[in-house]
């Protein structure tokens, strides 16, 4: 029997721990054609992931998409709504300006440099500005050609000095555009053709 001194373990040196055999992989019992197959079985499993992925990502985008054209749509819808309602404003102004310029037209000579009359006046340039500041301005008729869109034909005429669909004035009411759009026509009567 050994003692404990005996029983020490003698350190190896250098010389014989590399000539020690290495220790052998541990086996995980599959064959070749086994690893294959797992191998292809992973790939079609990452293959099918990557699609769900690809997948996710585009509903992902095409949400956003439609959430972002839906905004748009929202704002674009807001923008007309105040615009139109804007208009329908505007268009119930023009009757007031109407009846002022038919008043001033028809003002005695004695009252024209009345005070009421410039408070009027006053009145009647506020309005104009107003109605300019929001993009309304008159059509312009005098000595122009009759166009449809712009005009609305009150009366044909045969009249000197104007050719067949010249306007040669305004009847009733004056028209105007709010900025590339009619809001109101033009009345106007419009030159025919002299058949003497």
């Amino acid at each position: 029997m050994m003692s404990g001194d005996e029983q020490k373990i003698q350190p190896r040196t250098p010389d014989e721990t590399t000539q020690e055999e290495p220790e052998a992989a541990p086996s995980v019992g599959l064959s070749v054609e086994e690893l294959q197959q797992a191998l292809r079985e992973a790939q079609q499993e990452l293959a099918k992931k990557s699609a769900e992925a690809a997948e996710y990502l585009d509903n992902w985008r095409r949400g956003a998409a439609e959430l972002s054209n839906a905004r748009k749509r929202m704002l674009r819808e807001q923008e007309e709504a105040r615009a139109t309602a804007a208009q329908r404003v505007l268009e119930k102004l023009l009757p007031v300006l109407d009846d002022i310029d038919r008043a001033f037209a028809a003002l005695p000579e004695d009252q024209a440099e009345g005070e009421w009359v410039s408070g009027f006046r006053a009145i009647q340039r506020k309005l104009q500005g107003l109605l300019e500041s929001e993009g309304v301005v008159p059509i312009q008729t005098e000595g122009r050609v009759f166009d449809p869109a712009l005009h609305y034909a009150v009366t044909h005429e045969e009249a000197a000095g104007y050719d067949e669909g010249q306007i040669i004035g305004e009847a009733l009411s004056r028209g105007y555009m709010l900025h590339d759009k009619v809001l109101r026509p033009s009345m106007v009567r419009v030159a025919k053709a002299d058949h003497a």
